[in-house]
């Protein structure tokens, strides 16, 4: 097997300007740290001042000095046009480009409802926040990596193993990731012309807040309940930092990072 030598560190790009959404906690936390800590500067996105405040100085406690600039919180609401055009607006002033963009805002949703009880108002507040918004930060990122100099530049979206087989009463979050594969393949061919590469993470089972119900058990096709493992959401983000130090002419399409004994491959 070969060996990686010095000519693969030369191959693998200087560390960027990164946008992370979702950035307040769980997954989007994990790897906002991780690329802060490889010398990213990194734009920290979310609904919640507090905890995208937390962030950043989790980021600025765990680095080592002069490694990357501090953090830049940005609150924001992806569903929202206008609020993403502050973002990246706020994205332009500060750096002038864009490098990466992790695209992982989202929520479950009412969790448990059945299809026929799901209040319209709910599957409409998943799909805008899932899938909407990843299409508007992402509509957002290609215009700004078009025009830079160097052009280009990464997204990684944020799937699920959801987008290949969903949990019992998860219509809307199971809906959003199937259409999140469409928007990968979608920016991953029109971003061919500009150099902006496009790949998809399927993570199954971090421990995450909004995991911790996993180890209590939780609905299974069969209709029953059973606990199922977790793994550390630090995997997760080894996996995104390794997608985000490709060369822009190597692109892992697809990921699928999950917890080794979840009931997902065969029959459970």
């Amino acid at each position: 097997m070969r060996k990686i030598d010095s000519t693969d560190q030369e191959r693998r790009p200087a560390p960027g300007v990164a946008l992370v959404t979702g950035a307040g906690s769980g997954i989007g936390r994990a790897v906002a740290l991780a690329l802060t800590g490889a010398g990213w500067k990194v734009v920290l996105a979310g609904r919640s001042p507090g905890t995208l405040d937390e962030t950043a100085a989790r980021a600025a406690a765990d680095g080592a000095p002069g490694t990357a600039a501090a953090p830049l919180p940005v609150p924001t609401d992806v569903s929202d046009p206008q609020a993403v055009d502050a973002l990246f607006a706020a994205v332009r002033e500060r750096y002038g480009r864009l490098d990466l963009l992790f695209n992982n805002a989202g929520t479950f949703g009412p969790g448990g409802v059945p299809l026929e009880e799901l209040p319209y108002a709910a599957w409409r507040k998943v799909l805008e926040t899932n899938l909407t918004g990843s299409f508007l930060c992402a509509q957002a990122a290609f215009r700004l990596m078009k025009e830079q100099d160097p052009q280009g530049g990464r997204i990684i979206n944020n799937g699920s193993i959801s987008a290949h087989a969903p949990r019992p009463d998860s219509v809307a979050y199971t809906t959003t990731k199937h259409g999140m594969t469409g928007l990968t393949k979608s920016l991953s061919l029109d971003g061919r012309p500009y150099r902006i590469a496009c790949g998809q993470i399927d993570i199954g089972n971090a421990s995450t807040d909004m995991t911790g119900q996993m180890a209590r058990g939780v609905p299974q096709a069969n209709g029953e309940r059973m606990a199922e493992p977790v793994m550390d959401v630090a995997d997760v983000a080894r996996t995104v930092l390794h997608m985000a130090e490709l060369p822009l002419e190597a692109n892992i399409q697809f990921a699928t990072v999950m917890a080794t004994g979840m009931p997902y491959i065969g029959r459970g």
